[in-house]
């Protein structure tokens, strides 16, 4: 299903005890992600192998009242923005781009008040270990495939061409 919650963040005040809360209440893995100089977050991975459920983040609190996120994964930004204003809703952080080609967020209040995150994928955005072995190894062979037949195309008598 399109426009489905693809990530979820939990700021902080103070990270180490949260971090040891959600590690020892539910069991997650929690550990520093890769960030430019001066910029910590943290991977959480709520699930193993093929289990259900969306993985996020933890980072310090930027703001007073900064609630917990969730982010849905959506093709355009730009075009979901406009969609949430004629609707009714009010964007509240316009887009932004994120770290290292992981793509753009945004967020908007919905008309009942609730914040919302947008996610739109980057270029450089990981994929689920099973997915992205998955589309790795189709990708190649489809690619073939699609230039493989244009290229081969011959006529068949009376001059139409044959595919």
């Amino acid at each position: 299903m399109p426009n489905s919650i693809v990530h979820f963040e939990i700021p902080a005040d103070d990270v180490a005890r949260a971090k040891t809360f959600y590690e020892k209440t539910f069991g997650w893995t929690i550990k520093a992600f890769p960030m430019p100089p001066g910029q910590e977050y943290f991977g959480v991975a709520t699930k193993q192998g093929t289990e259900t459920g969306i993985d996020g983040g933890m980072m310090q609190r930027k703001m007073p009242g900064q609630p917990f996120m969730n982010y849905i994964g959506v093709k355009s930004i730009d075009a979901t923005n406009q969609t949430i204003q004629a609707n009714g809703g009010t964007v509240v952080l316009p887009k932004q781009e994120i770290g290292q080609g992981m793509g753009w967020i945004s967020a908007f209040k919905d008309p009942e008040n609730n914040i919302v995150g947008l996610h739109q994928v980057g270029p450089n955005a990981p994929r689920p270990a099973a997915a992205a072995g998955k589309t790795q190894s189709k990708a190649s062979p489809k690619k073939t495939a699609k230039k493989a037949p244009k290229a081969k195309t011959a006529k068949k008598a009376g001059g139409k061409k044959r595919k």
